[in-house]
């Protein structure tokens, strides 16, 4: 059997109790709502965890510096 990653299953219970609570009404673009509920609070904590060196955080993200800076914009984080 499989075990499923703890946040993995978070995420899954939380979308299970989304829907539940949506009814009988349609979810629209949830996959979007998602990565941008889950994207702001991963850039922040690498930035937390870089102490605000963006170059920093972009190497715990995997992604480059100016992707970085590009997605703090987006979620109007300040870095």
């Amino acid at each position: 059997m499989t075990q499923i990653n703890p946040l993995e299953q978070c995420v899954r219970d939380q979308l299970e109790r989304y829907l539940a609570d949506l009814g009988d009404s349609q979810p629209h673009d949830m996959l979007a709502m998602v990565v941008n509920c889950v994207e702001r609070p991963v850039l922040q904590i690498a930035l937390e965890q870089a102490h605000g060196n963006q170059s920093k955080a972009a190497e715990i993200l995997g992604i480059t510096r100016g992707t970085l800076r590009k997605k703090l914009l987006t979620h109007n984080i300040q870095p």
